[in-house]
């Protein structure tokens, strides 16, 4: 029965995995199939022809390495300002005895409940006031308020493994506040922070509504809303450049999530610890 129920498992577990992939299988197999083999009856599982044309004219003929370009910028400067700012709230609620700090730590988790479209209108309003509408910028903005908030209470939830009696000593010794937390703390915290960074990195390379609604130049545009009003028309969509260019996008999170996928797992153990 053990045997059984071990092999039954691995079914299901395979059947699962199996079930995950093959979208990411036919979206690669899609962007190198000539046009012609699209839409086959029946369709084919691998192509006839293999081509990389979708690729260089992705790359040549349209604006992808523009809005790749964005994508980078803006998912890089969102995740150092989120971590930046989540650490030093984090050392903070964790470090400082304040009254109501619990009741702070438990609003900044509700601020991430709230659905994101609830603050397009006055988060846009404000940004079009401050003059920073229609950029860069006002993304990075935007990302921040929806990823701070988790990215605070993950990092809180690190902090409070550390054990204070490692700055207690630190500070003993003659270290000054920030010089304990630079030399002791972070380097405890590094996990914490790497997981932190994968998480809102990955927010930020995916994220369509916000892109969508705060930035209408092709200059500012990301990949996830340049590819679609790129390639996405009301009566015709380019299937085999679509998943070329989607292949491209998935790339850099699938090298990124490879290597350092155990901090990342580690990371979501840890936000469900109480500190």
């Amino acid at each position: 029965m053990s045997f059984v129920r071990k092999f039954a498992f691995n079914i299901f577990a395979w059947a699962i995995v199996l079930a995950v992939a093959f979208p990411l299988f036919w979206m690669l197999v899609t962007s190198v199939k000539p046009g012609f083999e699209l839409f086959r009856r029946p369709p084919t599982m691998l192509p006839e022809t293999w081509t990389f044309e979708h690729y260089w004219h992705l790359l040549e003929r349209t604006n992808f390495l523009t809005y790749f370009r964005n994508s980078v910028i803006l998912s890089t400067v969102t995740t150092f300002v989120v971590v930046a700012i989540g650490t030093l709230g984090a050392y903070s609620l964790v470090r400082f005895k304040f009254r109501g700090r619990e009741t702070l730590a438990f609003l900044v988790l509700f601020t991430y409940l709230l659905p994101s479209v609830v603050l397009i209108i006055p988060l846009y309003l404000l940004l079009v006031n401050l003059g920073l509408a229609n950029t860069i910028f006002s993304l990075v903005i935007a990302y921040t308020t929806f990823a701070l908030p988790y990215a605070l209470w993950l990092l809180r939830s690190f902090m409070a493994g550390i054990p204070e009696d490692l700055e207690s000593a630190a500070l003993v010794d003659g270290a000054s506040r920030l010089g304990a937390f630079w030399d002791v703390i972070l380097p405890q915290l590094l996990p914490g922070i790497i997981s932190t960074a994968l998480f809102t990195f990955i927010l930020s390379w995916n994220e369509y509504l916000y892109a969508l609604v705060l930035v209408n130049s092709d200059s500012a545009r990301p990949l996830t809303t340049g590819v679609m009003n790129m390639l996405v028309s009301s009566f015709n969509i380019e299937w085999s450049l679509l998943m070329a260019a989607s292949v491209m996008m998935s790339v850099p999170l699938i090298i990124v999530f490879a290597f350092l996928q155990s901090y990342l797992t580690r990371g979501f153990g840890a936000g469900g610890v109480k500190g």
